[in-house]
This record gives C-alpha cells, structure tokens and sequence, in this order.
C-alpha cells in the first residue's frame, strides 16, 4: 500500500522559511515525478514544484521561482520543498503528489498517489 506523509507544515512570518517534507511508504522515489500542490481557501490548487526523482530535473511555478526549492534524500525516500522568503500569499495546504509520468504534470489529475496535505500560514 503506498503512503505519502508530508511534514513540516506550519506558521511563520513573512520573509521566514519553512521546509516541508514528503516521505512514501511502499513506493520508491526511483525515475517518478513527484510534484508539490498547494491549495488556498477559495482558490483552485495549484502546482508549486515538480522533481524527477533519481535525476536533476526541476520545475517551479513562477510565483516561487528563487524562493523555493525542491530535492530529494535518495536514503531517506523523501522529497523536501524548502521555502525561503516566505509571503502571506503562499499560505495554503501543501500536498505532495507522485507517480510514474512520461513527463512531469502541473495537473492534479496524472497522479495517483496523494499525501494527505500539510498547512502552511504565513503572516504579515
């Protein structure tokens, strides 16, 4: 059974950091792309970063281009999202999501494995 876990949500100031962990059991981040999604109230989810696990490739939303960063511990079969510069517009609930794509998807619909979602709130 494949189990995503994420991590490391929580509340900070703005111009702060936070990183937030995705961990999968029974699954392996081997050559699968796992991407980050947020979801604000009100608003539609969104992808914040996408990595092939296993490779170099990375892909970020403009929205946090040079304030976030995505990479993975290959020993740990865990994907981390480190924010930096953090502004209120970024508080949402982050989910993780994964799967074995052709290429990686900023749509929710290709994967199918899901994390059950961690809250970030950032304050002014």
């Amino acid at each position: 059974q494949v189990q995503l876990v994420e991590s490391g949500g929580g509340s900070a100031q703005a111009g702060g950091s936070l990183r937030l962990s995705c961990s999968a059991s029974g699954y392996t981040y081997s050559n699968v792309y796992v991407a980050w999604f947020r979801q604000a109230p009100g608003k539609e989810r969104e992808g914040v970063a996408i990595i092939l696990t296993g490779g170099s490739t990375t892909d970020y939303a403009n929205s946090v281009k040079g304030r976030f960063t995505i990479s993975q511990d290959n020993a740990k079969n865990t994907v981390y999202l480190q924010m930096n510069s953090l502004k209120p517009e970024d508080t949402a609930m982050y989910s993780c999501a994964a799967d074995k794509l052709t290429w990686g998807s900023w749509l929710t619909a290709p994967y199918r494995y899901w994390g059950q979602g961690t809250q970030v709130t950032v304050s002014s």
